[in-house]
């Protein structure tokens, strides 16, 4: 009891860390002073303080997967042809904060000969936000990070440029729970059948009542099958969401014949001239075709396409449909409408009701 207690070691990684110290000197200078700020060209913004000082911001594409050469050669660029300030942005677009404006221009050029291109601001196609992928997600049914690639090989020349009515936001989600997030144009996955379970692994891998609890539509149960302690599902209330995966491998949901892809549009997060929206289905049951998926990058180049001709100055991608009305989209866009964009879900009634916000 006379001992001395030893006072416990205060972590040091707790919440956010102080952004400050990461800061341009020059940002730091004028925190809370810019007076207004101006885009020079593609992927380039000035911002200009009272008191008369300024800042660039040179912003490039990179891939979100990045192995080590990659970070370094980032790395000696900034140090090389910038002020060695560096962010990142939610897209995975690598910013350099330079204080110099003679040093734009040969910033530019270095990350354009390592093969780093320079834009994504203003009215142009970002770079796509995507989810990890076969790479590192634990429940994939496609490679997120795939898709991108093929897409932005299309999309490369609406990037660093700014000749789109809007910004034009993309997303792509490697499995339905879309931790892509809303989009102008969002690309998930799509599950067709309800998962197979493997009985022989279920109480061996499982927490069952977690299972259960999982799923939105109550369509899984307990149950003992040869018995063993297993689950069963109800398919006529299973909406092959995919969430019961995830904590229960044995119940498959991945197949060559079950996993597709689907196309939303008009989703976005912004409340400039419209409320936020979720993104609406725009065709489903495209082929899960890897490593290119021609099948969906066609129909993206079609809805780009469409948007870039019809829409209005400053119209994003759901307010421009919202205009001409979804009849003319699917006319503008070649896209046909089908069952799948019918909500004919039998226990759509029964799950509404059973919530404390909507009954009818």
């Amino acid at each position: 009891m006379n001992e001395v207690q030893e006072k416990p070691r205060t972590a040091d990684e707790v919440g956010v860390p102080d952004h400050m110290q990461y800061m341009h000197p020059v940002m730091r200078k004028n925190h809370g002073q810019w007076d207004w700020h101006e885009r020079p060209r593609a992927g380039v913004l000035r911002h200009v303080s009272k008191t008369g000082d300024e800042i660039f911001t040179v912003r490039a594409g990179t891939q979100r997967q990045m192995d080590v050469f990659t970070i370094r050669t980032l790395c000696d660029i900034g140090d090389e042809y910038a002020d060695g300030h560096v962010r990142f942005t939610t897209r995975s677009n690598i910013e350099y904060m330079v204080a110099d404006k003679a040093k734009v221009d040969p910033l530019i050029e270095a990350l354009g000969n390592a093969g780093f291109p320079v834009g994504g601001t203003g009215a142009s196609v970002s770079m796509i936000s995507h989810t990890q992928g076969w790479l590192h997600c634990d429940i994939p049914g496609t490679d997120a990070s795939g898709v991108v690639k093929s897409l932005m090989d299309y999309l490369h020349k609406e990037f660093i440029q700014e000749r789109m009515p809007n910004r034009v936001r993309i997303t792509t989600s490697c499995c339905q729970i879309n931790c892509g997030g809303q989009g102008d144009i969002a690309i998930n996955v799509q599950y067709t059948k309800p998962p197979k379970i493997n009985h022989d692994q279920v109480a061996n891998v499982c927490e069952r009542p977690a299972v259960v609890a999982r799923c939105p539509v109550a369509a899984i149960r307990p149950a003992m099958v040869n018995g063993k302690a297993s689950l069963e599902i109800d398919e006529k209330k299973c909406i092959c969401c995919g969430a019961c995966y995830p904590p229960c491998p044995p119940m498959q949901i991945n197949s060559q014949e079950s996993t597709k892809i689907a196309i939303w549009v008009g989703g976005k997060h912004s409340n400039a001239r419209s409320k936020p929206t979720f993104h609406k289905l725009a065709i489903a049951n495209l082929p899960n075709n890897a490593p290119r998926w021609p099948e969906v990058a066609d129909v993206v180049r079609k809805i780009i396409e469409a948007y870039k001709a019809d829409a209005k100055d400053w119209e994003r991608m759901g307010e421009w449909i919202e205009r001409i009305g979804w009849s003319r989209f699917f006319d503008m866009t070649g896209l046909a409408f089908t069952k799948h964009h019918i909500d004919t879900w039998t226990g759509a009634r029964k799950n509404m009701n059973s919530s404390s916000h909507i009954h009818f």
